[in-house]
């Protein structure tokens, strides 16, 4: 997908498709996160869809969760929510980083071939 350092840099046009490229797979990284996570609230922690979907997107967006009562959410939901919770900090970093990864890929090839 990227350059040999040893290969001229890539055309703008190539930087900028690889920026696309690497947002939709940013995207369906976090939709299927979000879908994991509403699934997850509405059969474990007993929520309506529309709540499911809001807990878990304030979770995965790292906001926390937004619970009423937590004393009516049964164990397992407190299971689900507490693992939820550590899966959505690793998707977060690994969302960055697929953004990230064209820029910083042109970065250092960048001052790869300045040392040629």
């Amino acid at each position: 997908m990227y350059e040999h350092k040893r290969q001229p840099l890539a055309s703008r046009q190539v930087y900028k498709k690889r920026i696309l490229i690497n947002l939709g797979y940013a995207l369906s990284v976090l939709a299927f996160s979000l879908g994991i996570g509403i699934i997850g609230y509405h059969s474990f922690a007993n929520q309506e869809w529309l709540d499911a979907l809001h807990n878990a997107a304030m979770i995965l967006s790292g906001m926390g969760p937004v619970m009423e009562d937590p004393t009516k959410i049964p164990a397992i939901g407190k299971v689900f929510s507490s693992i939820y919770a550590l899966f959505s900090g690793v998707i977060f970093i690994t969302t960055i980083g697929l953004i990230l990864a064209p820029a910083v890929h042109r970065f250092f090839h960048r001052l790869h071939l300045e040392d040629n």
